[in-house]
């Protein structure tokens, strides 16, 4: 810990007499609120947000920009995620690191993305390195779902929790395990896909190329397609808040569409607690917006869904906004690689 305290990322707290048994006293430790802060990037399929996140968990000096809809390499691409680190960075004190999550495949032994299905022009970036090379700090890059778990256990519900899940519903899905106390990845951070496991066999084709994913009737999309099928207004446009109003205001076929959507994702919920037993999952993505009535439809389709145990407490909850729990989600992966916390 001296090394910590000495770069004044640690500051020493009061002292706590020794117990009855004897011993040393001890020094509680906490972040120094002097610490520099780290630099989190939030990278999506069309655009790049950037941010300066305290170790107290304090986000500012945002940044965000666009991707071109014809931006083709990976070059390009580097050039714009770069200037947005830029500009975040200029505005306050030297960071510690950078902490990147990606909404695609990341190996995470390179920090090298793989693929991002809705961004091709970002497959094969050797992001860690790049950024590396460009600012000389420590960076860190991993899937925006596991990201979101991480910050859930430093800075959100997962704080003291052993065994929980974090599942990202919007566009696109995806979830993250924190087992036994440990970040589950699988090899090089292959895991997490949970969006592209079959729900349906006959069901749609995926983006993916597969048919019958659960992102296929719990993703964004697919609420959009059914909305114009059951004929509600604006169907292009509509998200689950505006479905919301929608049902209160007994506009026909709101109030079965949002039931259907609650079921669809409920089912994917219901695998991952019967397969891994998480026993809390914290949901985050376009679908906190629909709120506690949201929230209420997809724990009643839960709870008929996966088996009890007597003395189990089996909860969901939904998480921060979105963008603000992906970039806290980011500055963790890179604190806990400065404080070596195996995750």
């Amino acid at each position: 810990m001296q090394p910590l305290i000495d770069q004044g990322v640690l500051a020493e707290g009061e002292v706590i007499p020794p117990n009855e048994a004897g011993g040393k006293p001890a020094t509680k430790l906490w972040f120094s609120k002097d610490a520099r802060p780290i630099c989190a990037v939030l990278l999506m399929h069309d655009r790049v947000s950037a941010c300066l996140v305290s170790l107290e968990g304090k986000v500012y000096a945002q940044h965000a920009a666009d991707f071109p809809k014809n931006l083709t390499h990976p070059t390009d691409a580097f050039r714009i995620i770069s200037t947005c680190v830029e500009e975040t960075i200029a505005s306050g004190k030297p960071i510690l690191g950078i902490g990147v999550a990606v909404a695609g495949m990341i190996n995470t032994e390179t920090g090298t993305i793989v693929t991002a299905s809705l961004g091709p022009f970002l497959d094969g970036l050797p992001l860690e390195a790049e950024l590396h090379k460009r600012f000389g700090v420590t960076v860190c890059v991993d899937q925006d779902t596991r990201a979101l778990l991480v910050g859930d256990r430093w800075f959100g519900q997962g704080r003291g929790r052993r065994n929980f899940a974090s599942v990202h519903i919007g566009e696109t899905l995806g979830g993250a395990l924190y087992l036994d106390g440990h970040l589950y990845r699988g090899p090089a951070g292959a895991g997490g896909e949970i969006g592209h496991t079959t729900v349906d066999i006959k069901g749609r084709i995926c983006q993916c190329g597969r048919r019958g994913c659960w992102e296929t009737i719990a993703g964004s999309k697919w609420l959009t397609d059914e909305a114009k099928v059951r004929r509600l207004p604006q169907p292009h446009s509509l998200d689950v808040s505006r479905l919301l109003t929608l049902a209160n205001d007994d506009v026909p076929g709101a109030r079965e569409l949002l039931r259907d959507y609650a079921f669809n994702i409920s089912v994917g919920l219901a695998n991952l607690q019967q397969f891994m037993a998480p026993n809390f999952i914290v949901i985050h993505g376009d679908i906190v917006r629909g709120g506690n009535p949201m929230l209420h439809l997809i724990q009643e389709s839960f709870r008929e869904l996966v088996f009890h145990r007597p003395g189990d407490e089996i909860a969901l909850s939904f998480g921060d906004s979105e963008c603000l729990a992906a970039l806290r989600g980011a500055a963790s992966l890179l604190l806990s690689e400065l404080l070596n916390f195996v995750i």
